[in-house]
């Protein structure tokens, strides 16, 4: 019998949904699907200076849309928004805090103003995660994630769960907006 090989499992989860599910749906993601806003006043990805978001971060051409604290019930946001949001919150920041990549923050980060330069922002993210986690091995999985989360108590294993949770609830609503623009935008 072979041993159990947690790792090995933990990744499994999130590229299996990755590659049979999510990537597909991300496949021809055009500009106008990208900024596109089902509703008025949606946080998004804009232009510099065209925002009128409490807080506007970003070190580039874009930035995205923020307030502190976040209004009650919070903004919806659009798929600029979401993949802004995977990119650097869920993917960026913990790539740099465990794994020694690139400094990555909401207020550095350039983010993109198409959906082209998000999607390979985001599969570049993908790639650091998944090379970081498969690093740590069975017994990496095991170590507290110390001060660098908000629960240094909790294992790395914890936080892999945490973060592909993150990216299977983003990326699905991404899926989702898409549809919704599908079935709103009919000739």
């Amino acid at each position: 019998m072979n041993a159990f090989d947690l790792n090995h499992s933990l990744r499994e989860q999130w590229e299996f949904h990755w590659n049979h599910q999510i990537r597909v749906r991300l496949e021809g993601l055009s500009d106008d699907e990208y900024s596109w806003s089902p509703v008025s006043d949606a946080w998004s990805v804009r232009p510099r200076g065209t925002s009128t978001a409490q807080i506007q971060a970003g070190s580039g051409d874009f930035t995205i849309d923020f307030a502190f604290p976040e209004p009650v019930p919070a903004p919806f946001t659009t798929i600029a928004w979401r993949l802004g949001h995977v990119i650097v919150g869920v993917l960026a920041v913990r790539n740099e805090a465990h794994f020694g990549a690139a400094p990555a923050s909401y207020e550095s980060w350039e983010y993109a103003g198409d959906a082209a330069t998000a999607l390979d922002q985001l599969e570049t993210q993908l790639d650091v995660w998944l090379a970081g986690v498969r690093d740590l091995g069975n017994d990496g999985l095991l170590v507290a994630v110390g001060e660098k989360e908000p629960y240094p108590e909790l294992t790395r294993a914890d936080l892999v769960l945490h973060i592909h949770r993150e990216l299977i609830h983003h990326l699905s609503e991404v899926s989702l907006l898409r549809d919704l623009h599908t079935h709103t935008h009919r000739s």
